[in-house]
């Protein structure tokens, strides 16, 4: 085998180092260390065959593919890429070719907003050269979403407006949590801001975490370009969470269930006060029922 040929010379190599050791030239010592070096990195290539992934970048996505929602350090992937560069080949893994690769820095991030619940993963834990793929399919859209992100991250605006305007800008479709932190400069206030939305702008910014158990974690979903009415918007999300559950995050009234979203009817589910907010309805489960978009408004016509 390659691996086991490239083995046995850097083992000679090794040996014959012994001998320089005895040397009194530091440059003769630091030269024959130079083809260990060359040797080391081409036995970490030579782990992934060139029949399966020919180039640094290809190897590197092997090794995420065999190892999914697992925490893999830069150490590894520079073991596998045989290149100190190995991040920038990560980062056109995201960009360019749209693989759901989190940072540790962004996982810790979300974390923090209790949007990272990956089993038997503590975010917390994780370096900024630890990386984890988060799902194992490829997002075909990803690079024109990016060069999106990067026409609007430029703008003189908030950072929570930049992000609801990529939101907006991608009304239904899922966008990672790379992408949120990209538009923020890499501000670590970005998650928080995706929050505020939610939770104190009332724009229906979805995660796995917040009543959407389809979406894959590290994802966001704006459901619809339009905001909660004022009273709903302070639900806390556990109790939002805890009542879609209830009620198998279908409309009570008519049924629907986001297995049936498409583009022609773009509709999705609120939470509705059995007891209205302004009589005194308070933000319980009991006094919450799951909706559909198109049913809360009927609710409210037939009561104006």
């Amino acid at each position: 085998m390659k691996s086991e040929k490239i083995r046995n010379e850097l083992q000679e190599l090794l040996t014959n180092f012994e001998q320089e050791l005895k040397s009194d030239s530091l440059r003769n010592k630091v030269l024959s260390l130079v083809p260990c070096f060359s040797h080391l990195r081409d036995l970490g290539k030579s782990l992934i065959p060139s029949t399966i992934a020919r180039s640094a970048r290809d190897r590197i996505l092997h090794y995420f593919q065999k190892y999914p929602a697992v925490i893999i350090s830069g150490d590894e992937l520079l073991v596998v890429s045989g290149i100190q560069e190995y991040a920038r080949r990560v980062r056109e893994l995201k960009v360019q070719f749209g693989w759901s690769i989190v940072s540790g820095l962004t996982a810790k991030q979300m974390a923090e907003e209790n949007e990272f619940p990956l089993p038997n993963i503590d975010a917390t834990s994780m370096g900024p050269s630890d990386y984890i793929l988060l799902s194992p399919q490829q997002d075909r859209d990803a690079a024109h979403r990016w060069n999106l992100a990067n026409e609007i991250r430029r703008e003189n605006i908030s950072v929570r407006d930049k992000i609801l305007k990529y939101l907006r800008a991608n009304v239904g479709q899922k966008v990672t949590g790379e992408e949120l932190k990209y538009l923020a400069k890499d501000r670590s206030e970005w998650a928080r801001r995706v929050r505020e939305l939610r939770t104190e702008f009332g724009w229906p910014v979805v995660t796995q975490n917040t009543g959407r158990p389809d979406i894959e974690v590290g994802m966001y979903l704006l459901e619809a370009d339009r905001q909660s009415p004022e009273h709903d918007r302070h639900i806390p999300d556990p109790v939002k969470r805890e009542v879609l559950r209830r009620d198998n995050y279908k409309c009570t009234l008519c049924n629907w269930s986001h297995e049936e979203w498409n583009r022609s009817d773009p509709r999705h589910l609120e939470l509705h006060h059995k007891k209205h907010h302004a009589k005194g309805g308070d933000n319980t489960e009991s006094n919450l029922i799951t909706v559909c978009t198109v049913c809360h408004d009927e609710i409210h016509r037939k009561k104006s």
